[in-house]
Protein backbone atom coordinates (compact mmCIF):
# COMPACT_ATOMS: atom_id res chain seq x y z
CA UNK A 1 0.00 0.00 0.00
CA UNK A 2 1.25 3.24 -1.00
CA UNK A 3 1.31 6.79 1.70
CA UNK A 4 -1.25 7.64 -0.50
CA UNK A 5 -3.18 4.90 -0.35
CA UNK A 6 -2.27 4.89 3.61
CA UNK A 7 -3.79 8.04 4.06
CA UNK A 8 -7.18 7.77 2.41
CA UNK A 9 -7.80 4.40 3.62
CA UNK A 10 -10.69 3.84 6.57
CA UNK A 11 -10.46 1.69 9.51
CA UNK A 12 -12.70 -0.81 8.22
CA UNK A 13 -11.00 -1.51 4.47
CA UNK A 14 -7.62 -2.88 6.37
CA UNK A 15 -10.05 -5.90 7.14
CA UNK A 16 -9.65 -6.37 3.36
CA UNK A 17 -12.30 -7.38 1.00
CA UNK A 18 -14.58 -9.85 -0.16
CA UNK A 19 -16.43 -10.27 -3.39
CA UNK A 20 -20.08 -12.20 -2.47
CA UNK A 21 -21.28 -13.97 -5.19
CA UNK A 22 -18.35 -13.03 -7.62
CA UNK A 23 -19.75 -9.19 -7.85
CA UNK A 24 -20.68 -7.60 -4.53
CA UNK A 25 -17.44 -6.50 -2.95
CA UNK A 26 -17.26 -5.54 0.40
CA UNK A 27 -14.59 -4.36 3.15
CA UNK A 28 -14.41 -7.57 5.33
CA UNK A 29 -15.93 -6.11 8.68
CA UNK A 30 -19.53 -5.26 8.37
CA UNK A 31 -21.99 -4.12 10.77
CA UNK A 32 -25.31 -5.81 12.13
CA UNK A 33 -28.05 -4.03 13.12
CA UNK A 34 -29.91 -5.77 15.33
CA UNK A 35 -28.50 -4.38 18.78
CA UNK A 36 -30.29 -0.64 17.32
CA UNK A 37 -33.82 -1.76 18.38
CA UNK A 38 -35.76 -2.56 21.85
CA UNK A 39 -35.57 -5.03 24.12
CA UNK A 40 -35.82 -8.30 22.66
CA UNK A 41 -35.18 -6.93 19.49
CA UNK A 42 -39.03 -5.25 19.56
CA UNK A 43 -40.00 -1.88 18.89
CA UNK A 44 -38.05 1.26 18.95
CA UNK A 45 -34.38 1.81 20.24
CA UNK A 46 -34.72 4.09 23.66
CA UNK A 47 -32.26 6.52 21.74
CA UNK A 48 -32.99 7.05 17.83
CA UNK A 49 -30.96 9.63 16.99
CA UNK A 50 -27.91 7.75 18.22
CA UNK A 51 -29.13 5.05 16.62
CA UNK A 52 -28.53 7.05 13.33
CA UNK A 53 -25.67 8.47 14.31
CA UNK A 54 -24.36 4.66 14.85
CA UNK A 55 -24.93 4.14 11.72
CA UNK A 56 -23.57 7.53 10.00
CA UNK A 57 -20.54 6.47 11.38
CA UNK A 58 -20.05 3.23 10.44
CA UNK A 59 -19.98 4.10 6.98
CA UNK A 60 -17.80 6.73 7.53
CA UNK A 61 -15.11 4.26 9.23
CA UNK A 62 -15.32 2.47 5.83
CA UNK A 63 -18.37 -0.11 6.36
CA UNK A 64 -19.79 -1.09 3.30
CA UNK A 65 -21.64 -4.18 4.29
CA UNK A 66 -24.96 -3.29 6.30
CA UNK A 67 -26.95 -6.40 7.55
CA UNK A 68 -30.71 -6.18 8.63
CA UNK A 69 -33.74 -8.14 8.73
CA UNK A 70 -37.44 -7.20 8.48
CA UNK A 71 -38.12 -9.31 12.01
CA UNK A 72 -35.84 -6.60 13.59
CA UNK A 73 -38.15 -4.49 15.43
CA UNK A 74 -39.93 -5.42 13.36
CA UNK A 75 -38.88 -3.16 10.49
CA UNK A 76 -36.84 -0.96 12.73
CA UNK A 77 -33.62 -1.39 11.65
CA UNK A 78 -34.88 -0.98 7.99
CA UNK A 79 -36.15 2.45 8.95
CA UNK A 80 -33.57 3.58 10.54
CA UNK A 81 -30.75 2.48 7.73
CA UNK A 82 -33.03 4.42 5.53
CA UNK A 83 -33.43 7.45 7.50
CA UNK A 84 -29.59 7.73 8.13
CA UNK A 85 -28.51 6.64 5.06
CA UNK A 86 -30.42 7.03 2.26
CA UNK A 87 -29.67 8.09 -1.10
CA UNK A 88 -26.98 5.52 -0.07
CA UNK A 89 -23.31 5.59 -1.23
CA UNK A 90 -21.86 4.25 -3.91
CA UNK A 91 -20.39 0.46 -2.48
CA UNK A 92 -22.80 0.77 0.54
CA UNK A 93 -24.34 -2.81 0.23
CA UNK A 94 -27.42 -3.90 2.48
CA UNK A 95 -28.00 -7.83 3.10
CA UNK A 96 -31.65 -8.75 4.91
CA UNK A 97 -33.45 -11.29 5.91
CA UNK A 98 -36.74 -12.89 5.30
CA UNK A 99 -38.32 -15.91 6.47
CA UNK A 100 -39.29 -15.02 10.88
CA UNK A 101 -42.99 -13.56 12.05
CA UNK A 102 -42.37 -11.75 15.66
CA UNK A 103 -45.29 -12.45 17.93
CA UNK A 104 -43.28 -10.21 20.62
CA UNK A 105 -40.16 -9.05 22.45
CA UNK A 106 -37.81 -12.31 22.29
CA UNK A 107 -40.17 -14.64 19.93
CA UNK A 108 -39.34 -15.68 16.45
CA UNK A 109 -41.59 -18.36 14.38
CA UNK A 110 -40.05 -19.41 11.19
CA UNK A 111 -42.27 -19.31 8.04
CA UNK A 112 -41.38 -20.22 5.15
CA UNK A 113 -44.58 -20.00 2.56
CA UNK A 114 -43.61 -18.67 -1.04
CA UNK A 115 -46.14 -15.85 -0.78
CA UNK A 116 -44.90 -14.67 2.79
CA UNK A 117 -41.22 -14.80 1.52
CA UNK A 118 -42.18 -12.74 -1.50
CA UNK A 119 -44.62 -10.30 0.88
CA UNK A 120 -41.70 -9.71 3.11
CA UNK A 121 -38.84 -8.85 0.35
CA UNK A 122 -41.50 -6.56 -1.36
CA UNK A 123 -41.84 -4.77 2.19
CA UNK A 124 -37.87 -4.98 2.31
CA UNK A 125 -37.99 -3.23 -0.86
CA UNK A 126 -40.35 -0.27 0.51
CA UNK A 127 -38.56 0.10 3.44
CA UNK A 128 -34.81 0.37 2.82
CA UNK A 129 -35.83 2.73 -0.49
CA UNK A 130 -34.55 0.11 -3.06
CA UNK A 131 -35.28 -1.08 -6.08
CA UNK A 132 -33.22 -4.00 -5.48
CA UNK A 133 -31.80 -6.09 -2.58
CA UNK A 134 -28.12 -7.00 -2.75
CA UNK A 135 -28.13 -10.05 -0.47
CA UNK A 136 -31.44 -11.44 0.64
CA UNK A 137 -31.46 -14.27 2.99
CA UNK A 138 -33.52 -16.90 4.27
CA UNK A 139 -33.57 -16.17 8.10
CA UNK A 140 -34.16 -19.57 9.03
CA UNK A 141 -35.54 -22.87 6.96
CA UNK A 142 -39.14 -23.67 7.49
CA UNK A 143 -39.51 -27.21 8.33
CA UNK A 144 -42.79 -27.49 7.60
CA UNK A 145 -42.42 -26.07 3.98
CA UNK A 146 -40.24 -28.23 1.31
CA UNK A 147 -37.15 -26.02 0.94
CA UNK A 148 -37.64 -25.86 -2.55
CA UNK A 149 -40.46 -24.00 -2.46
CA UNK A 150 -38.61 -21.31 -0.11
CA UNK A 151 -35.77 -21.17 -2.58
CA UNK A 152 -38.02 -21.19 -5.25
CA UNK A 153 -39.29 -18.32 -4.05
CA UNK A 154 -36.45 -16.81 -3.46
CA UNK A 155 -34.83 -17.19 -6.92
CA UNK A 156 -38.31 -15.75 -8.41
CA UNK A 157 -37.63 -12.68 -6.94
CA UNK A 158 -34.24 -12.98 -8.17
CA UNK A 159 -34.80 -13.71 -11.66
CA UNK A 160 -37.43 -10.50 -11.65
CA UNK A 161 -34.77 -8.60 -10.77
CA UNK A 162 -35.53 -7.64 -6.84
CA UNK A 163 -33.17 -9.87 -5.76
CA UNK A 164 -29.03 -9.59 -6.71
CA UNK A 165 -27.84 -12.64 -4.54
CA UNK A 166 -29.55 -15.39 -2.48
CA UNK A 167 -28.03 -16.38 1.38
CA UNK A 168 -29.05 -18.71 4.09
CA UNK A 169 -29.05 -18.06 7.52
CA UNK A 170 -28.27 -21.21 10.49
CA UNK A 171 -28.01 -24.24 8.61
CA UNK A 172 -25.72 -27.41 7.83
CA UNK A 173 -23.64 -28.09 4.89
CA UNK A 174 -26.42 -30.55 3.47
CA UNK A 175 -29.01 -28.14 3.88
CA UNK A 176 -26.87 -25.70 1.65
CA UNK A 177 -25.78 -28.49 -0.88
CA UNK A 178 -29.94 -28.97 -0.99
CA UNK A 179 -30.63 -25.65 -1.79
CA UNK A 180 -27.74 -24.71 -4.04
CA UNK A 181 -29.88 -27.40 -6.41
CA UNK A 182 -32.55 -24.86 -6.43
CA UNK A 183 -30.36 -21.39 -7.20
CA UNK A 184 -27.05 -20.19 -6.45
CA UNK A 185 -26.27 -19.65 -2.45
CA UNK A 186 -23.69 -16.65 -2.37
CA UNK A 187 -23.41 -16.56 2.02
CA UNK A 188 -24.26 -18.27 4.35
CA UNK A 189 -24.85 -16.69 8.51
CA UNK A 190 -24.16 -19.00 11.56
CA UNK A 191 -23.45 -18.73 14.72
CA UNK A 192 -19.37 -18.65 15.48
CA UNK A 193 -17.15 -17.02 17.74
CA UNK A 194 -13.96 -17.46 19.95
CA UNK A 195 -15.93 -19.90 22.15
CA UNK A 196 -18.43 -21.49 20.04
CA UNK A 197 -17.61 -22.94 16.70
CA UNK A 198 -20.17 -25.58 16.44
CA UNK A 199 -20.20 -24.31 12.28
CA UNK A 200 -16.57 -25.36 12.03
CA UNK A 201 -17.25 -27.70 8.97
CA UNK A 202 -19.92 -25.46 7.28
CA UNK A 203 -16.84 -22.56 7.62
CA UNK A 204 -14.79 -24.76 5.67
CA UNK A 205 -16.99 -26.17 2.96
CA UNK A 206 -17.83 -22.28 2.26
CA UNK A 207 -14.14 -21.72 2.26
CA UNK A 208 -13.74 -24.78 -0.55
CA UNK A 209 -16.80 -23.28 -2.24
CA UNK A 210 -16.14 -19.27 -2.10
CA UNK A 211 -19.24 -18.76 -0.27
CA UNK A 212 -19.37 -16.00 2.43
CA UNK A 213 -19.47 -16.83 5.80
CA UNK A 214 -21.33 -13.91 7.93
CA UNK A 215 -20.80 -14.73 11.82
CA UNK A 216 -23.34 -13.35 13.44
CA UNK A 217 -22.52 -13.12 17.76
CA UNK A 218 -19.08 -12.98 17.06
CA UNK A 219 -17.90 -10.93 19.63
CA UNK A 220 -18.47 -13.91 22.66
CA UNK A 221 -15.71 -14.13 24.56
CA UNK A 222 -16.92 -15.52 28.16
CA UNK A 223 -14.81 -17.09 30.57
CA UNK A 224 -11.36 -16.85 28.14
CA UNK A 225 -11.21 -12.97 28.83
CA UNK A 226 -11.11 -13.35 32.48
CA UNK A 227 -8.06 -11.30 34.20
CA UNK A 228 -5.31 -13.34 33.53
CA UNK A 229 -6.82 -15.62 30.91
CA UNK A 230 -4.15 -15.82 27.51
CA UNK A 231 -6.83 -14.13 26.11
CA UNK A 232 -6.38 -11.04 28.11
CA UNK A 233 -2.88 -11.25 28.32
CA UNK A 234 -2.56 -10.93 24.55
CA UNK A 235 -5.00 -8.62 24.20
CA UNK A 236 -2.88 -6.35 26.75
CA UNK A 237 0.35 -6.75 24.86
CA UNK A 238 -1.68 -5.71 21.93
CA UNK A 239 -3.19 -2.64 23.37
CA UNK A 240 -6.70 -4.38 22.72
CA UNK A 241 -9.82 -5.35 24.45
CA UNK A 242 -9.77 -8.95 24.33
CA UNK A 243 -13.34 -8.68 21.97
CA UNK A 244 -11.19 -7.07 19.45
CA UNK A 245 -8.50 -10.01 19.76
CA UNK A 246 -11.75 -12.09 19.04
CA UNK A 247 -12.90 -10.03 16.19
CA UNK A 248 -8.89 -10.38 14.65
CA UNK A 249 -9.05 -13.93 14.97
CA UNK A 250 -12.26 -14.22 12.98
CA UNK A 251 -10.81 -11.71 10.21
CA UNK A 252 -7.73 -14.34 10.61
CA UNK A 253 -9.65 -17.72 10.47
CA UNK A 254 -10.68 -17.72 6.84
CA UNK A 255 -10.56 -14.93 3.83
CA UNK A 256 -14.55 -15.99 3.47
CA UNK A 257 -15.19 -14.36 7.26
CA UNK A 258 -17.41 -11.60 7.32
CA UNK A 259 -18.02 -10.43 10.80
CA UNK A 260 -20.79 -8.05 11.60
CA UNK A 261 -20.45 -7.08 15.30
CA UNK A 262 -23.45 -4.92 16.11
CA UNK A 263 -23.44 -2.23 18.82
CA UNK A 264 -26.04 0.91 19.24
CA UNK A 265 -22.59 3.20 20.85
CA UNK A 266 -20.60 5.17 18.49
CA UNK A 267 -17.62 4.43 20.72
CA UNK A 268 -18.10 0.97 20.55
CA UNK A 269 -18.68 0.75 17.30
CA UNK A 270 -15.25 2.64 16.92
CA UNK A 271 -13.54 -0.07 19.14
CA UNK A 272 -14.57 -3.09 17.10
CA UNK A 273 -13.70 -1.54 13.77
CA UNK A 274 -10.23 -1.09 14.80
CA UNK A 275 -9.78 -5.21 15.27
CA UNK A 276 -9.02 -4.94 11.44
CA UNK A 277 -5.95 -2.92 12.39
CA UNK A 278 -4.95 -5.73 14.29
CA UNK A 279 -2.09 -7.90 13.01
CA UNK A 280 -1.83 -11.28 14.36
CA UNK A 281 1.66 -13.06 14.04
CA UNK A 282 1.42 -17.18 13.13
CA UNK A 283 2.09 -17.74 16.75
CA UNK A 284 -0.45 -15.43 18.22
CA UNK A 285 -3.24 -16.50 15.78
CA UNK A 286 -2.47 -20.32 16.82
CA UNK A 287 -2.41 -19.75 20.58
CA UNK A 288 -5.82 -18.29 20.38
CA UNK A 289 -7.02 -21.18 18.13
CA UNK A 290 -5.96 -23.34 20.51
CA UNK A 291 -8.36 -21.76 23.08
CA UNK A 292 -12.00 -23.27 23.83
Amino acid sequence: MTSNENATATPASTSGTFAIGGDLTVNRLGFGTMQLTGPGVWGDPADRSAAIAVLRRAVELGVNLIDTADAYGPFVTDALIREALHPYADGVAIATKVGFTRQGPNQWTPVGRPEYLRQQTELNLRHLGVDRIDLLQLHRIDPKVPLEDQIGELAALQSEGKVRHIGLSEVTVDDVVAARAVAPIVSVQNLFNLTNRSASELLDYSAAEGIAFIPWFPLATGALSREGSPLAKLAAAHGSTPSQLALAWLLHRSPVMLPIPGTSSVAHLEENVDAARIHLSPEEFEALDALS
